[in-house]
Order: C-alpha cells, then structure tokens, then sequence
C-alpha cells in the first residue's frame, strides 16, 4: 500500500459496532495521511459504511469476515472457533507482513491468545505483557504500567523481561535515554513484599545498567504509579489488572460526582461557568479516552488494544498509538532488545521455571 504505514483493524470488536471504528481511523488518517488501513469485517457493511467516507476508503482495503469473536467468550473456545473472523484476520495481516500492527476493540483474553497463536512471543520472551500509559505528574505527563492483564501469573525472571520491554517502550513514547524502572511492591523497603517480588527486583537491578539501558529505582508503592519519581512501573498481570480497574472507576466516579455537585443551584452553576475552564483541563487529562490503547509487549509483531467501550476518540488514540509503533518497527526493537539479556536468564525463563 504505497509503502506508507498500514494498520490492520478488527472492525468487529468493540461495544459501539464498526460505524464508530471507522469514525475513529477517519479521525486518524485526517491528522495523518502516511496512514493506510486494511480493515477486516463484513464486506457489505464496511462497503456501506465507507459511501459516506470517501477519503478513508480511498485509503483502506477490506477483506472479508463474517466471523466476530464475541466479547464474552473465553479464549479456549476462541482458539477452536477462530476461523474467519474479524480478528484473526487482523492478526494474519501482521504475521503475513501486509501490515505493521493489528488493532482491535475485541475481548482482551482472545486477541491475546490469538496473538500468541498467530505472531508467537519474541525470541527470548516467556510471556507477553500489555502496557498501558498511565495519567502522572512526569514532565511528559504519562507513565507506563505493565502487566495489567496479559498473564496473572508472573515470576521473577518474566518481571525482568517486563522491565526492559518496558523501558524500551518508554523510550519510544518519552524519546528517554535510560528510563526509570520501578517494581510495585507493597512498600518500598528491601525486606518488604513476597519472595519472588524480591527476586525479580534483584535481577531488574542487575540488568538494568546493561542490557536494559535503564535506571532501576527498587520498589515503589501504589501511589508512586502517579508520581514523577518513576516512568515505567512493573507488576504482575493480576495486581496490575486491579489497580487499572480501580483507576478507570475512580475516574468516572470524579467525573460523576463533579457533575452532580456543579448542578445543585444557580450559585453551583455559576461555579462551574467560572471554572469551566480549569474543569475542562482536568477532565482531558483523567479521560482514559485520550491514552487509549493497551499495547502487547514481546511479541513477533505489533498489537494495540483498544478499549471495548472506545468511541471515535478513543480509536482515534489507538491508532495513533499504532502507527507510531509501525513507523519505528517498535515489535523489532523489543524483540532486540530482549536478546541482549544474559543467556542464563533467558534460559531459565524459557524453561518456565516459577511460572
């Protein structure tokens, strides 16, 4: 496609149906025209959808699906029932090396199995990780977070390989030559937090001056996950995954309750008019909309997921994310980077030792 950047987009996933996707990567390719896309789904809507967009389907190519893997199904049953759908076609389009990266708004659970399936893991990586950017006070205003949900199992040596696909993330989205690298413990002492916390943050420490490239900071607590102290915080998927849920629910809950308390009276109302501007800041900068986009980390090939419930903004944030990622071929840069942790330790990882 012209040798521009093409993203590969699961039209299907997602709460709010294709319409709303292909407003998203509209929104995209308007900011962006190096931007191409093949987008997978059901021809004779995409067809439909894409008459009142010109511009965009002049850029886009559509391949078939009539398969859609539903939002609830369990990615067992996903793996046997694959075939044909949207999905795995936006994933074969990546291992194919038709496209750079593959985005979707599907079930989290399934396009991880199915990445796994399709791409496989990296060389020297025991298991995949999902990124996510996460509101701070850093000067770029982000930190990363990683995993929040690709695995709920994670030993030491997997955190150590979290920590440099980490940094390396990092540096790609903060342009940072040695990130900060934080392992979230339930304190910052040494002695505190469970045996293989403590090992993973030793061998985090050992690589980080080497094939990490990055500075390890040691432990730090949940509040730390917003701070300047630290850009990019490891974690294990099932803590990481809370803490996520938690974030998003907090921030809709803010954003009700300042509703509701400037809609009391006129006085009430007058505030908010006074501080609507101040309000306005503050709720681009919780809105998880504008960082949507959770990435996978350590596989052979870029995959960005968006959020279920994504509107054309949201998608409009993960394919931005996307592309940035297909323009600095980031999966290589990871899978290098990887490779250049001592050998005992991949080893050991790849044996699956404490998994």
């Amino acid at each position: 496609m012209d040798g521009k950047t093409v993203i590969s987009v699961d039209t299907t996933g997602g709460d709010r149906g294709p319409g709303t996707i292909l407003a998203g990567l509209s929104k995209s390719a308007k900011k962006n025209p190096a931007i191409r896309y093949i987008l997978h789904g059901d021809e004779a809507t995409l067809e439909g959808l894409l008459r009142r967009r010109p511009t965009l389907r002049a850029i886009s190519e559509i391949r078939h699906a009539g398969g859609v893997v539903p939002m609830d199904a369990k990615p067992s049953y996903v793996i046997r029932h694959a075939a044909g759908t949207s999905m795995l076609g936006a994933l074969d389009s990546v291992r194919s090396g038709e496209a750079q990266v593959a985005v979707s708004c599907g079930n989290t659970g399934a396009l991880m199995a199915l990445s796994m399936l399709r791409l496989r893991t990296a060389p020297g990586v025991d298991r995949p990780a999902i990124a996510v950017m996460w509101p701070s006070h850093a000067p770029h205003g982000y930190n990363i977070v990683l995993d929040v949900g690709a695995d709920v199992r994670s030993d030491a040596h997997t955190m150590a390989e979290f920590a440099v696909m980490g940094a390396e993330y990092a540096r790609l989205s903060f342009n940072l030559a040695r990130p900060r690298v934080g392992v979230l413990n339930v304190g910052s002492e040494d002695t505190k937090g469970r045996p293989d916390i403590r090992e993973a943050a030793a061998l985090i420490g050992e690589i980080g001056p080497s094939a990490g490239e990055f500075e390890f900071v040691g432990f730090v607590e949940g509040g730390d996950i917003v701070s300047d102290r630290v850009d990019v915080i490891v974690t294990d998927g099932f803590t990481g995954n809370i803490a996520l849920k938690t974030a998003e629910g907090t921030a809709r809950f803010i954003n009700d309750s300042m509703r509701q308390a400037f809609s009391k009276g006129i006085l009430s109302r007058l505030a908010a008019l006074i501080a609507l501007g101040s309000l306005t800041r503050l709720k681009k900068r919780i809105d998880p909309r504008r960082v949507n986009g959770g990435v996978f980390l350590g596989l052979n090939g870029a995959v960005v997921k968006s959020h279920g419930s994504a509107d054309a903004t949201g998608v409009a944030a993960a394919v931005k994310l996307a592309f940035r990622m297909g323009e600095t071929g980031f999966a290589r840069r990871v899978a290098d980077r990887v490779a250049l942790l001592p050998a005992g330790r991949r080893a050991v990882a790849a044996d699956g030792h404490g998994g």
